[in-house]
């Protein structure tokens, strides 16, 4: 039996117990999981393992992808939101359910701004336009003044409404003064069908989606949407050298649970950019059509407020919706 004694001793010193979090010895002691928005097999999925994969061997522990589609990345940004904040837990965010879905969705449970912290971005990539034997266009002046000439009887197709696609289509549209009809899909692959087959006049898509087609000469590129030309495509201007001040690109960057501890959230920026040192790690997320980044939490929290703002502009003046 217990005897009092004992039981007082328990009692006093239960408030004075060590903090299970404390009791795990110095972060981190166990594997992490990365949450991702979107389903395994994809450009997205690829560049999150290869990111997590790279970043183990500095933590000495490893990453996890843990794939959450659904609901537009929602599903992924809530468990990320309501984990524990103490660094096991993080998202790749990207500019979808960071930026874009605040001015699509009138009911989200999660605001990811005052929900989610910063860690850095870790790559951006710029989406590519091509079109197929319904345009004549070899150049994107050319599919411009096409546009122009058909006064808003020109098709173009989105892998969905309000996706990276169609928003980066819509922005080019507004900021040339063009109209034309939008057709969107559930997914690039069949719209980049309709493509190839003559139905639709264009396509803004990324660049793994488009690759074979590229390659089997079954499309033609015309401009990529970054504010550079890309290293593995050299030859293909911008948009934005027809259309100044034009940017639209799909990137990804790490994020934890608001109130993670700040010495927690520097071990995993280091071990992100000791990720993207790695020289394969670059080459893989090259051929991917993605850049690299360094960009630290702070910066990368500006980023996705700037997005936030110019998307919302799109959103409204184009009137998208998510139906």
């Amino acid at each position: 039996m217990i005897d009092r004694r004992t039981l007082l001793g328990t009692a006093l010193a239960a408030p004075f117990a060590t903090p299970a979090l404390a009791q795990e010895g110095p972060f981190p002691s166990r594997p992490i999981r990365l949450l991702l928005a979107f389903a395994p097999g994809g450009g997205t999925d690829l560049i999150a393992r290869t990111v997590a994969n790279a970043m183990g061997p500095s933590l000495g522990q490893s990453v996890v992808v843990e794939n959450r589609p659904g609901a537009g990345g929602n599903i992924a940004t809530e468990a990320a939101a309501s984990a524990r904040p103490d660094g096991y837990t993080m998202l790749m965010g990207n500019h979808g359910p960071m930026s874009v879905n605040v001015s699509l969705f009138r009911n989200m449970r999660v605001n990811p701004e005052t929900a989610l912290e910063p860690i850095g971005l870790v790559a951006d990539a710029p989406l590519i336009v091509v079109v197929g034997p319904k345009s004549r266009a070899t150049n994107l002046p050319e599919l411009l003044a096409e546009i122009r000439a058909a006064r808003g009887n020109i098709t173009y197709g989105s892998a969905s409404n309000g996706s990276a696609s169609h928003l980066a289509a819509a922005l080019m549209l507004q900021m040339a003064g063009l109209e034309a009809e939008h057709v969107p899909f559930r997914g690039a692959a069949p719209a980049l069908t309709d493509v190839v087959a003559g139905h639709l006049h264009f396509m803004i898509t990324t660049l793994p989606s488009v690759v074979g087609l590229l390659t089997n000469n079954a499309l033609r590129p015309l401009a990529v949407t970054g504010d550079a030309r890309m290293t593995i495509l050299p030859a293909i201007p911008t948009v934005a050298e027809t259309i100044p001040g034009y940017k639209a690109t799909a990137w990804y960057g790490l994020l934890v649970p608001r109130g993670t501890p700040e010495p927690i959230k520097a071990r995993l920026y280091a071990a992100m950019r000791d990720a993207l040192s790695n020289a394969e790690v670059v080459r893989r997320l090259r051929d991917e059509g993605a850049e690299p980044s360094t960009l630290d939490g702070r910066g990368f929290a500006e980023l996705i407020r700037w997005e936030r703002e110019r998307w919302a502009t799109v959103v409204r003046q184009s009137n998208i919706t998510v139906d």
